[in-house]
Parts: C-alpha cells; sequence; structure tokens
C-alpha cells in the first residue's frame, strides 16, 4: 500500500510540473510567408485585424529614456488625476522609488480617485509590505495576480508582466519600467539600468485601459466600466496605433505572431533592442530569410552586466546561423540593458513588456503598443544608434571561438528553453 501511495504522490507531482510549466495552446509552427512589405495598406490591415483591436488614430506618444524621466512623468500623471487609476506592473520592490508612488497612489485614494493596482506576487516578492498596508490604507483596490493557492496550482507559472499605468482612461505609461532602484537615475552606471517607458495621449489609451481590464477581471471577477474608465477621448495627435495582449489563458501566440509578420514583411530595415533575446528556430529562420533578401539586421541585447546570466548563454547559443546570415549582434557594456523595442523600417515601432523569448512568447501574460508613425520610428532609431555607440558587436569568428566552458553550458540549456 506505501509503493501504490508513494507512485501516486509522484505521479500527482509530475501532472502538477507539467500543468504549470506548459500553455497547453497550440503553437505556431509554419512560417509565415510574405505576401507584402511594411509599407503595402495590408500590412497595417492585417496586424490590426489579426492581433485584435483596429488602428487607430489620433495618437500622440512621448518617448522616456531612463529613470530620470520616466518616474517623475508617471508621479505627475498620478499627481493629476481626477478619476481614475489603474496600474499594473511585474517589478514592484522596496525602495525610494516604489514608496515614492505608493504613497502618491495612496494620496489619490484618499482623496476619492479610484485606484486599482495589479502586482504579479513573483515580482513583488521583495515589495516592503508597508506598501501594500499604505495603498489599502489609503482605500486603492490591491490585487496580487495569481498569488499561490491549492485550487490554482496550475496557473503558477502564469505571470503578468504586463507594465501599464492609465490616469483616468486619457493618459498612459507603458515600456520596460519596473518599480524598483535599479531603474532610478540615467544608467549612469552598472548600478542604474538601461530602459525606455512611452508616455501616451489619444483614443489608443482606451486600448490600454481594456488590456488592465482582461486581468484585472481574472484576478477580482469585477468588470470596471463607464466614462471614467472609458471616456470619450479626444484626438491628441495624428498617430496610428493600437494596443493589443497575450496570455496562457487566450491568444498566447500572438506576440510572436506580431513579431513573425513585422519581420517578414520588413524591406530595409529591423532595430531589435531586446534584454532578453532567445529566439526559437521559427523566429531565427525569420530573420535569416530577413537578412538573406536585403534587409539590415541589427540588434542590442545585454553584455555580462545582465541580472540573469543564463538567458545570457542560451541567447549567444543561438546566434550562429544569424551571424553567418549578416545579422549585427551588439552587447551593451555600461549596465543592464532592459528595452523591449522593435523598428521596422522606420515605420513600425513595438514596445511594451514583451522579450523577445518563449516565456513572453508562450507563458506570460505581456501587452504590446505597436506604432506606425516615420517620425516618431526615425526617433527611435536615433536612440538605438546612441546605445550601439556604447555596445560591442559580436562576430562570427569571435562567436565561433567562445569559450568551451560557455559551449558546455550552451548543451544544456534546452532542458530550460520554455522557461526562458
Amino acid at each position: 500500500m506505501l509503493t501504490i501511495a508513494i507512485t501516486a504522490f509522484i505521479t500527482l507531482i509530475i501532472v502538477l510540473l507539467i500543468a504549470n510549466l506548459s500553455s497547453g495552446e497550440k503553437k505556431i509552427e509554419h512560417k509565415i510567408e510574405r505576401r507584402y512589405a511594411s509599407d503595402d495598406p495590408q500590412f497595417l490591415r492585417s496586424m490590426g485585424l489579426l492581433l485584435g483591436p483596429p488602428v487607430i488614430t489620433g495618437n500622440r506618444f512621448e518617448m522616456l529614456l531612463n529613470g530620470d524621466r520616466i518616474f517623475p512623468s508617471m508621479l505627475e500623471g498620478i499627481r493629476a488625476a481626477r478619476h481614475t487609476i489603474t496600474f499594473e506592473t511585474f517589478i514592484y520592490w522596496s525602495g525610494e522609488i516604489g514608496e515614492q508612488i505608493a504613497q502618491a497612489l495612496a494620496d489619490k485614494a484618499h482623496e476619492g480617485v479610484a485606484v486599482h493596482v495589479l502586482l504579479d506576487w513573483v515580482g513583488s516578492s521583495k515589495m516592503d509590505k508597508r506598501y501594500l498596508n499604505l495603498l489599502r490604507d489609503g482605500g486603492a483596490e490591491v490585487i496580487q495576480y495569481h498569488k499561490p493557492h491549492w485550487t490554482g496550482l496550475g496557473r503558477m507559472n502564469d505571470r503578468t508582466h504586463r507594465k501599464l499605468l492609465v490616469i483616468d482612461g486619457r493618459i498612459g505609461f507603458t515600456g520596460g519600467v519596473g518599480i524598483a532602484p535599479e531603474w532610478i537615475g540615467h544608467a549612469q552606471d552598472e548600478k542604474h539600468w538601461r530602459d525606455t517607458h512611452f508616455r501616451v495621449a489619444g483614443p489608443v489609451v482606451g486600448h490600454m485601459q481594456a488590456v488592465f481590464m482582461d486581468n484585472w477581471v481574472k484576478a477580482s471577477g469585477n468588470v470596471l466600466h463607464g466614462a471614467n474608465y472609458f471616456p470619450d477621448v479626444e484626438p491628441a495627435g495624428e498617430g496610428l496605433a493600437h494596443m493589443f495582449s497575450s496570455s496562457p489563458s487566450g491568444g498566447s501566440d500572438d506576440m510572436q505572431l506580431m513579431y513573425l509578420m513585422a519581420i517578414t514583411a520588413a524591406t530595409h530595415s529591423i532595430h531589435l533592442a531586446s534584454a532578453y533575446f532567445v529566439p526559437d528556430k521559427l523566429t531565427i529562420n525569420a530573420i535569416v530569410e530577413a537578412a538573406k533578401r536585403g534587409v539590415k539586421v541589427q540588434i542590442i541585447t545585454p553584455g555580462k552586466r545582465i541580472d540573469t546570466h543564463t538567458v545570457r548563454e542560451a541567447s549567444r547559443a543561438c546566434w550562429g546561423d544569424l551571424l553567418e546570415a549578416g545579422v549585427e549582434i551588439f552587447e551593451y557594456q555600461p549596465t543592464m540593458f532592459h528595452c523591449k523595442l522593435l523598428v521596422v523600417d522606420e515605420y513600425l515601432v513595438s514596445v511594451g513588456s514583451t522579450n523577445f523569448d518563449s516565456r513572453s512568447f508562450k507563458l506570460n501574460d505581456e501587452a504590446n503598443l505597436n506604432i506606425y508613425d516615420r517620425d516618431f520610428a526615425k526617433q527611435q532609431t536615433t536612440v538605438f544608434a546612441d546605445d550601439l555607440k556604447q555596445s560591442q558587436q559580436i562576430t562570427l569568428e569571435a562567436w565561433l571561438h567562445r569559450p568551451l566552458t560557455e559551449r558546455l553550458i550552451e548543451k544544456c540549456i534546452p532542458l530550460l528553453d520554455t522557461q526562458l
């Protein structure tokens, strides 16, 4: 009887592990055929229809480089709120900026603004519990996403990686920044990370609000609606954009589909800034084909100053075919490079929470803002060029002669591929 019980227990553990480490959805298995270029109206039409919300005009975008510009703008937005604040993030740790944001949110809740905060349970594990008490005592509604419970063990590997702040349904923020000391400053040394966030005004903020509501309903069972959350927003500019999301519970392949479609439609250039660059074979092939048809592909990813060295080893392991095809890969040197940005043909700019890896494509809840604006795209490639100046290019020869220890580690990486 004891043997049977032990066997049953082991079987249960294996079943739970499989449930936790897989999304359960069918993956994209075949390459996307190139049927149009990025400047063909069909590209814009396909992106809007396949990814969910339609592309809409009337938007204005502001780029915020590093914490010295990101956090003051976010705090200004919070303090100016009149009706509602919705905030969803992965990383929220202890520190001065975490306390400032918690205090600002609590102050607005105390004034009568409806404040809703959705924090990933894993990502906020280093958060001082005083902040939670401060928020709740002030009247904010706070939920920790997928906090472990025996009734939801199958969701433990599903994390919200989205980074959204929406003020009154009219102003939105998204990008790569987390709430932690590492993001403050201006990337001046290895303790202060390089990142970019974006402030958005216009009708597309309604898309951002809808993405927040997607997880808020899942976590709380409560639907927030009405003019205070979804107001009639007047045009703030002329920019075209749409916000879309992905999650294991629905549309887990939307992010990878977007990247594959954008890469396949590229005609002249692809600029990719990626904190965690671990593409699968399908995506590698799409990039290789783009390079072979004459597209200039440049990729910036972290160097030795990275928070997760396993990811760097996994990334470097898959560079062979890319380098052979002429793709230019650079490692950022000064500090951790946490940017998440794709620019195609100086037309499409995709920004948000998504990393270029299987975890973002298959397991995490992610959200990206796609902007179709040539002037804005040129601005991003200028910043990209500035980052290149502080990066070291990795040649095919250097990659082929990388240390033996690194190549041995790479042999074990495929066992963790879906988790990276």
